[in-house]
């Protein structure tokens, strides 16, 4: 019945963060047309969490060996906006978009269902 997830990032530079997911992250995308470049995922997951303050959604990329990626993404120019903490479910950091937001990355520790 689904055979997939489309995200959406909004961004107020939207050009540097498509180039951005392009050229330093390496996602293979497709043109939509105009330019409008539509990102490949890799597998995801999805989960439901409580929330007494109402309804949101986050996007978090996920990665095998954290300081091994965040280390790699040093080297490419990415600036790491919060240093990994252990959160206990997995490894928790954010890299910077070029448009000034945090991208949470983490490695997780829970099971996967893929």
């Amino acid at each position: 019945m689904i055979t997939g997830v489309h995200v959406i990032v909004f961004s107020s530079d939207a050009e540097k963060v498509r180039e951005f997911f392009a050229d330093v992250l390496s996602l293979p995308s497709a043109d939509a047309g105009g330019g409008w470049l539509i990102f490949a995922l890799p597998p995801a997951e999805l989960a439901v969490h409580p929330a007494a303050d109402g309804s949101r959604h986050e996007l978090y990329l996920m990665c095998d060996d954290i300081h091994a990626t965040l280390a790699e993404l040093r080297r490419k120019g990415v600036e790491v906006a919060r240093d990994v903490s252990d959160q206990g479910w997995g490894l928790l950091a954010a890299i910077r978009l070029p448009d000034g937001a945090e991208l949470p990355i983490y490695q997780p520790r829970h099971p996967s269902p893929l």
